[in-house]
């Protein structure tokens, strides 16, 4: 078993390398906006996680992850020119929902401050009554 500084090459490496393909070397038009979020892979080195995410979000998740599985084989073998292991790990894509989630918090966020403002509501300048209420639930 590869200790975990290997490891994280490993990862990295296929990373890079797979991104390179796949904006050079594919050519599945539902794949131009694809791209890696990340890549992990098992201990034994039999199965590479492969988290993608698209510029379309949610709604082009399958033909993407459609697509990707058909170039699966191509994929793994030019992969397997590049990057020097014994046996290539099998590779298994995901939708990575995480960019969609962290534009919800941050949309979420954004009307809160706005909501703020509007009331006049600053979050270092506190009214009397504020400071008050503030005052009594400590003692």
């Amino acid at each position: 078993m590869p200790s975990e500084i290997r490891m994280k090459r490993i990862q990295d490496q296929i990373k890079r390398v797979l991104t390179e393909i796949l904006e050079t070397k594919v050519n599945d038009p539902r794949l131009d906006t694809v791209y890696i979020t990340d890549v992990s892979v098992d201990r034994e080195l039999d199965y590479a996680n492969i988290y993608i995410h698209a510029l379309g979000g949610q709604s082009l998740a399958e033909g993407i992850l459609d697509g990707l599985e058909k170039a699966s084989g191509f994929i793994r073998y030019t992969l397997g020119q590049e990057v020097q292991l014994r046996a290539m790990p099998k590779l298994r894509f995901y939708w990575d929902e995480t960019p969609d989630r962290a534009d919800r918090i941050e949309s979420i966020l954004e009307e809160i401050r706005k909501e703020r403002e509007a009331r006049g509501v600053d979050g270092e300048d506190l009214t009397e009554e504020t400071a008050e209420e503030m005052d009594d639930e400590d003692n």
